[in-house]
């Protein structure tokens, strides 16, 4: 997740849609008072800087209805108030209303038929067939990260990992990035090695498994199989 007062936008990282690559390629570009947090594992590149402050439990719960969880307490002694993955609601309680309304925001998401098979080969393709995999039930749903206890979209942008260079083109002539048009490195591309077209893999049963799960964001997308 980015924050950054340089450019005047706030990166929302979600999952499996090359959230790591873009904010390595930002990390130098960022100002020294822009706000980058951690990666885990770390990955060469990516400076994080300025995450820490003060935790506001109790404002973070009336605003989303959560229960004290052992990670947020552990927020709370490590002072880690900026996280990966951080949903925009709870990012707009820790920034001055101006900040949080004239900055550009915006985000990435990917089909959720690819994304789910993406995820399953960086976690699970070790150890679990992919059958196995998806009676777990863990799979990447990325909405919540973007949107209100509503499902109103918080951002500004949603981006298309399908069309992922030509729309942060845009995004970053508007933002006055340099950008050469490719997005380089790929970070935490190896885990999937067999590149057959997802749609040459999935049963008619588990398509409909992620259709199912999935259905908030293939509507809020348009994404089809």
């Amino acid at each position: 997740m980015i924050i950054s007062h340089k450019y005047k936008f706030i990166f929302l990282k979600t999952r499996k849609t090359a959230g790591t690559s873009i904010e390595v390629f930002l990390s130098d570009l960022c100002g020294s008072e822009d706000i980058l947090t951690p990666i885990s594992p770390a990955v060469e590149g990516h400076y994080p800087r300025n995450y820490t402050g003060l935790v506001r439990p109790f404002k973070e719960l009336k605003e989303n209805g959560l229960n004290m969880t052992k990670s947020l307490i552990k927020r709370c002694l490590s002072r880690k108030r900026y996280y990966n993955h951080m949903p925009a609601s709870l990012v707009k309680i820790y920034l001055q209303e101006s900040v949080w309304n004239s900055y550009f925001k915006f985000c990435v998401e990917r089909n959720p038929w690819d994304k789910t098979l993406s995820y399953y080969h960086m976690i699970y393709a070790s150890r679990m067939s992919f059958e196995e995999y998806l009676d777990k039930e863990d799979f990447c749903i990325n909405y919540p990260i973007y949107t209100d206890k509503s499902g109103y979209i918080l951002v500004d942008k949603v981006l298309k990992y399908e069309n992922l260079n030509v729309e942060l083109a845009s995004v970053f002539s508007e933002l006055g990035i340099p950008f050469s048009g490719k997005l380089e490195p790929k970070a935490k591309s190896g885990f999937r090695r067999d590149r057959t077209s997802y749609q040459e893999i999935y049963s008619s049963k588990q398509r409909k498994i992620i259709e199912d799960v999935f259905q908030k964001e293939i509507q809020m997308h348009q994404y089809t199989f």
